[in-house]
C-alpha cells in the first residue's frame, strides 16, 4: 500500500469520527425524504441529488463544520482512501445501478446505488474505524434482501437503509471517542 503512503509503523488516529456521523444523520434524512417524496423512481432522484450535493459542500467541503467535529488531523493516508473509496463509490454505482437506467428498473437503479454505498463504507475503516465495517455490512446484507426478496418493496429496504445510518451516525456523533488502531 505504499502508493497510498501507508507507514504500517504509524498506527492511525480515528479523528474524523464526529464529522462523519453528522453526515450519515444527514444522508439519512435526505433518503427518508426522498422515498416518502417517491413518485416512479420510488426515491425521488431529484430531492435525492439536490439534498446530497448541498449537504456535501455544507459538511464535508466545510473546514469550519469539519474542524468544530474533528479531533486532530487525518493523515496522508486516510486522505488517500477518502478518495479512492469515493472513486470506488462511483464506479460501483455505474457498475451496479447503471445499467438499468435504459430500462428505467427503478429498483435496481436504488438497490445498485444502496450496495455501492454499502460496499464503499468497507474502506473507510481506515479513516473512522472498526464502526465503518459494521455499517458497511449490515447497510450490504439490507439490500441484499433487496435483491433477493423482490416482493419487499424498495420504500422498506430504503427506510431500513436510513434508520441504519441514522443509528450509526448518532453513535459516530454523540457516543463515539477518538481513537487509535490497535
Amino acid at each position: 500500500m505504499a502508493f497510498l503512503s501507508y507507514d504500517k509503523d504509524k498506527k492511525l488516529e480515528f479523528n474524523y469520527k464526529k464529522a462523519c456521523g453528522l453526515w450519515l444523520i444527514v444522508v439519512a434524512a435526505i433518503i427518508l425524504i426522498a422515498t416518502l417524496v417517491g413518485g416512479k423512481q420510488i426515491i425521488n432522484m431529484q430531492v435525492f441529488s439536490i439534498g446530497y450535493v448541498i449537504s456535501f459542500f455544507s459538511i464535508n467541503m466545510n473546514k469550519k463544520v469539519l474542524d468544530k467535529l474533528s479531533d486532530g488531523p487525518s493523515s496522508e493516508f486516510q486522505k488517500k482512501v477518502s478518495s479512492y473509496a469515493v472513486i470506488l463509490l462511483i464506479v460501483l454505482m455505474v457498475l451496479l445501478g447503471g445499467p438499468f437506467f435504459a430500462t428505467e428498473n427503478w429498483r435496481l437503479i436504488w438497490l445498485g446505488a444502496l450496495m455501492a454505498t454499502a460496499l464503499h463504507f468497507l474502506p473507510y475503516y481506515f479513516v473512522h474505524g472498526k464502526s465503518m465495517i459494521y455499517l458497511g455490512l449490515i447497510c450490504a446484507i439490507n439490500v441484499f434482501v433487496g435483491y433477493v426478496y423482490v416482493d419487499v418493496p424498495l420504500e422498506v429496504i430504503a427506510y431500513i437503509d436510513a434508520a441504519i445510518k441514522f443509528v450509526f451516525g448518532i453513535y459516530l456523533l454523540f457516543f463515539s471517542k477518538p481513537s487509535k488502531q490497535r
